[in-house]
């Protein structure tokens, strides 16, 4: 019994180790959640105005700025705003979503001249951050008369989609190329093939593909804000960034509220993202 016991006893290394270890896990996990906290708080101030704070936090509560938020939209029209950048964001992810499956697709399966090529100069144009091309994009908008176009931004968003196609690549590259070859022997076309074979089988990564291309239009400032000018047209990012400082509970309810869809969306199809992302970081 004694010599169980003793090999029950943690060392005080190891102990002072994890106690360390888990000290700087909840430390990071307060400096992330902190601010998500304090917004979520600020949503429900009663007085409205960031001004009104003692310290960091609303004096009184309501659900006031909610209800002011679907109600008066004479100059602040957030559920059209919600809806425009619904409508961007759902049109986006479909096209962006088709695009980058078939480019991993033709990528992963054919063999072509330039295909390395392509693959590398993709990679390296990637590295560049998006902001750097804001010039170019405005006067090209300008000239296809696509200023103040939701469709605009839609084809923006759909044409650079395809960029970060390599994760699903790898996870086409992770199909085995027998099950073409047995298909292709029965008489099936390439496309066949694609549709009826492959597709069933990249369901994980087709719905990872939609909700990351998703993702980026629901939550970007920059490319709306540029191309955007009607109040009308804004979406919810650029439309929060024109409330007044005397409407921050009315900017910060707006901030919550536009989170609740994605976050819905993560955990629903969280086995999905999982799968996924992981099958096509690794190449079999």
């Amino acid at each position: 019994m004694s010599k169980q016991t003793g090999k029950l006893k943690i060392k005080p290394k190891k102990l002072f180790g994890a106690a360390l270890t888990y000290l700087i896990i909840l430390a990071v996990c307060f400096i992330f959640l902190f601010p998500i906290l304090w917004l979520v708080l600020a949503s429900f101030s009663k007085t409205g105005s960031i001004y009104s704070f003692k310290g960091f936090f609303p004096t009184a509560y309501s659900f006031d700025s909610f209800v002011k938020l679907f109600t008066d939209t004479e100059m602040y029209n957030y559920p059209r705003w919600f809806g425009n950048t619904l409508f961007i964001s759902l049109m986006s992810s479909l096209i962006g979503t088709a695009l980058t499956i078939l480019t991993a697709y033709c990528m992963s399966r054919f063999r072509f001249k330039s295909r390395k090529a392509m693959m590398k100069t993709t990679l390296v144009l990637g590295m560049f951050p998006s902001f750097m091309t804001m010039t170019a994009v405005y006067i090209l908008m300008t000239q296809f008369n696509l200023i103040n176009q939701q469709w605009g931004l839609i084809m923006i968003y759909s044409a650079g989609a395809p960029m970060g196609y390599l994760t699903q690549k790898g996870f086409f590259d992770t199909i085995s190329v027998s099950i073409d070859e047995a298909a292709r022997i029965d008489g099936a076309s390439n496309f066949k093939i694609f549709v009826k074979i492959t597709l069933p089988l990249a369901a994980p990564m087709i719905v990872y593909t939609l909700l990351s291309s998703f993702v980026w239009p629901w939550s970007d400032f920059i490319l709306p804000k540029l191309l955007l000018k009607n109040k009308d047209l804004y979406t919810v990012a650029v439309g929060l960034m024109s409330l007044d400082n005397t409407e921050f509970s009315r900017f910060a309810a707006g901030s919550v509220f536009i989170a609740i869809p994605i976050i819905v969306f993560y955990f629903a199809l969280s086995k999905f993202l999982i799968n996924g992302l992981s099958a096509g970081a690794v190449k079999q």
